[in-house]
């Protein structure tokens, strides 16, 4: 740069003067006319916006034949008014702004949406939409035409897409192989139609659903019970069905069900069972607890966002009631839920494994599984709500029919709080569930908060302790032990890849603070955790602070104290299999992208949920699994860490760009001395003396021998030295002395 500053010997002319001039100007024009387009793209949208409905969409001169005027979408939720002269004529919207209902694709379909002052849907045209089942196969006009069924209809109509819904229902029938596109499409329109219609006072709040709140689950009702106890009290509900039942729904089809190779008679056949299902909401604690145990419910309540809802549902037989679901962003198109107008459909993120349930004399399933109710859904646990199967036939190549069997469920009035009218605007002083949690869960993070502090203590002022080893060794144990016994068993705050997986996801699609302020000890840890990557890198947190690691560190100081031969992995060895952890985390992210529920079975492979979350009562499998690796541990130290873990391997990749180096290191490290290197528990240090920082679990000890005297060659040299040079100045002194006593005496 600083050759462009020097002057050079260039005859100036009064061309060249000019010539740079013009080009000055030039360059300045070009800024100011990319500032001027940037600014146009800036201001367009908001043109747009501003400009009458009309002119984006002219179809809604169709819906409006008497139309002067339209006005630019304002108001919450956003809509357009349409004008004769100065009299209101009905309402523009696109569903996408007020009600957007994930479809199978897992995006909204977005429909232009009008409806006039009496509250009736005048037109409805789809604007955009990315379902997978309209892109292949069947024409997009059926969605056009499915559509196009709501016009006429009031949006104080309870619409069903199919069967149910009970009486006064207005039945439609769905798009042949598209049912759940037809059901997202339904809500979409009626959702959309109805918010619009409320907030501009065409319909009163009290003739649509969610004139009053919801009803609260008594979080603190609990009775124990078995599993004939909640079959017999409501509890559970049952939906069993035959092979003949459903070929008689049918129609009797002479097409199969399924492919059949059995030789059993046709009465047979029929009687033999097609599903039996059971199915129950499992956010109470007398079903929670009794069904899942008091450490895996209070897991799952973790996990649930403030006003959502758990529904367990398990089940025997030929059919699947998972169906096709697993595929990222995909929906569960066999069973969803029906309360009132609302239909809820699962997506695979809603879906947690169901294992190793707890409940007394509980039959064994074949299929399992816990699906979240969102809150966005407006779910009433208080109200009756029905559980819909779909069962569909395939009549040839791109055509099936299918029919829904429902069963209905009521919850028992002593698992809930009766809803209360819902109170107009903010309800002042509410505070969020986060908050409230927080503050009932105050003496744990206090706890934890006080540990960390003295970890920060222990990191900030590593110079001091390790030049007391014996303090900092009774420290350490301390601490483990703390990690162990708080952090983990008590706290439940293990940290696990899938958090790391959760995180990345969230924050490409739906980043909430909400969701991770759900549990204060794990984000709290997260967040210390975050801040010593930076400055330290990965060692921090599986040196001190996670409690299977820690387990393991204790495991391996009590066998070291017994004597227990160790097994060194060979440098060459040992080296190499540092890949494994990195191969896992990529696959378990891989299969994240197809659905994070998938990698989160396979996140398994972590011990964490066995040894720390569940302390160690689980099925017989994943206990000798976490006991295997803990007796490794026995005989080499931490080996799970080193080798197979995928958080760790993913705190050391985002900690590869530390700020700070704070592991002294002497010029005679690995060349005479391998003191560190072969005292190292993790063999973090290469014979040549270097820290591999992405294997560095900050133990300290290679910190305590840097500044031994006793042990390290470079000081115990100089040690040495020093005590020459004083015994050759005693031995001096000590000659001065005597001839000065003998001088004294002559």
């Amino acid at each position: 740069m600083s050759r462009w500053l020097e002057p050079r010997n260039r005859k100036v002319t009064k061309r060249s003067i000019i010539t740079s001039g013009f080009a000055i100007a030039l360059v300045a024009f070009g800024r100011r006319l990319i500032l001027l387009a940037a600014l146009v793209s800036m201001t367009a949208p908001a043109v747009a916006w501003a400009a009458g409905i009309d002119a984006q969409y002219p179809v809604v001169r169709q819906y409006f034949p008497g139309a002067t005027r339209f006005g630019p979408i304002s108001g919450n939720p956003p809509a357009a008014n349409v004008y004769s002269g100065q009299k209101l004529l009905g309402y523009v919207f696109e569903s996408r702004m007020v009600a957007p209902v994930p479809a199978y694709s897992g995006e909204p379909v977005n429909i232009l949406i009008a409806i006039d002052r009496k509250g009736q849907i005048i037109g409805a045209k789809v604007l955009e939409q990315n379902e997978p089942i309209l892109l292949v196969g069947i024409p997009v006009q059926r969605l056009y035409d499915f559509v196009a069924r709501y016009v006429g209809h009031r949006v104080t109509d309870n619409i069903i897409v199919g069967s149910g819904g009970g009486a006064g229902s207005i039945h439609i029938d769905a798009i042949s192989s598209a049912t759940v596109t037809s059901m997202a499409v339904n809500q979409t329109i009626m959702d959309a139609a109805v918010k619009v219609a409320v907030a501009r006072k065409l319909v009163a709040a009290n003739q649509v659903e969610g004139a009053q709140a919801p009803a609260r689950i008594r979080m603190d009702y609990y009775e124990k019970a078995g599993w004939a106890g909640l079959l017999g009290n409501g509890s559970i509900r049952r939906l069993h069905l035959t092979r003949g039942e459903v070929a008689t729904a049918f129609g009797n089809m002479p097409a199969p069900l399924f492919p059949d190779n059995t030789t059993a008679s046709d009465a047979d056949a029929k009687s033999q069972t097609f599903i039996d299902l059971y199915y129950t909401l499992v956010t109470p604690p007398t079903v929670g607890r009794n069904l899942l145990g008091k450490i895996a419910y209070a897991d799952l309540m973790k996990r649930l966002a403030p006003g959502d809802q758990a529904i367990a549902v398990v089940a025997n037989g030929l059919y699947s009631f998972k169906g096709v679901g697993y595929v990222r962003g995909g929906i569960f198109d066999r069973m969803h839920v029906v309360q009132g107008r609302k239909v809820i459909l699962f997506h695979d993120s809603d879906l947690v494994e169901l294992e190793d349930p707890h409940l007394d004399s509980m039959p064994s399933f074949r299929e399992m599984g816990i699906f979240i109710v969102r809150e966005s859904y407006g779910f009433d646990p208080g109200q009756p709500w029905t559980l819909q199967l779909l069962v569909r036939r395939q009549i040839g190549p791109l055509k099936d029919v299918y029919t829904t069997f429902d069963d209905r469920y009521q919850i028992p009035a002593a698992f809930v709080v009766p809803a209360a009218p819902r109170a107009q605007g903010l309800e002042s002083g509410a505070a969020p569930l986060w908050m409230k949690i927080w503050y009932q869960d105050r003496f744990q993070i206090a706890g934890l908060v006080a540990g960390l502090l003295l970890l920060s203590t222990i990191l900030v002022f590593q110079d001091w302790f390790v030049r007391r080893p014996r303090l900092l060794e009774r420290m350490r144990v301390g601490f483990l032990i703390y990690t162990t016994g708080f952090i983990g068993w008590y706290g439940l705050a293990q940290l696990s890849v899938v958090n790391i997986l959760t995180f990345v996801h969230a924050v490409l699609h739906e980043f909430r603070w909400s969701t991770f302020l759900m549990d204060p000890l794990i984000f709290i840890l997260w967040v210390f955790v975050a801040v010593t990557l930076l400055l330290f890198g990965r060692g921090v947190y599986c040196g001190w602070l996670c409690p299977f690691g820690a387990l393991q560190s204790l495991i391996s100081k009590v066998a070291k104290y017994l004597r227990v031969p160790q097994v060194d992995v060979p440098p060459f060895v040992h080296e190499r299999l540092w890949a494994v952890k990195y191969i896992i985390l990529l696959g378990l992210f891989g299969l994240s992208l197809q659905s994070v529920n998938l990698a989160e079975r396979f996140a398994e492979v972590e011990p964490f949920k066995t040894a720390i979350n569940l302390h160690f009562v689980r099925s017989w499998a994943f206990v000798a699994y976490a006991v295997a690796l803990l007796a490794v541990s026995a005989f080499n130290s931490k080996f799970y860490c080193r080798y197979l873990c995928p958080l760790g391997a993913g705190l050391a990749v985002a900690g590869r760009h530390r700020l700070f180096e704070w592991l002294r290191r002497r010029p005679e490290c690995g060349h005479p001395c391998h003191i560190c290197a072969n005292e190292c528990e993790v063999q973090a240090i290469s014979p040549l003396g270097v820290i591999n920082p992405n294997e560095c679990h900050y133990c300290l000890d290679c910190q305590i021998t840097y500044w031994n005297d006793r042990k390290c060659p470079p000081l115990v040299h100089l040690r040495k030295r020093r005590e020459c040079a004083g015994a050759a100045a005693d031995a001096t002194q000590t000659s001065d002395r005597s001839n000065q006593e003998l001088i004294d005496a002559d």
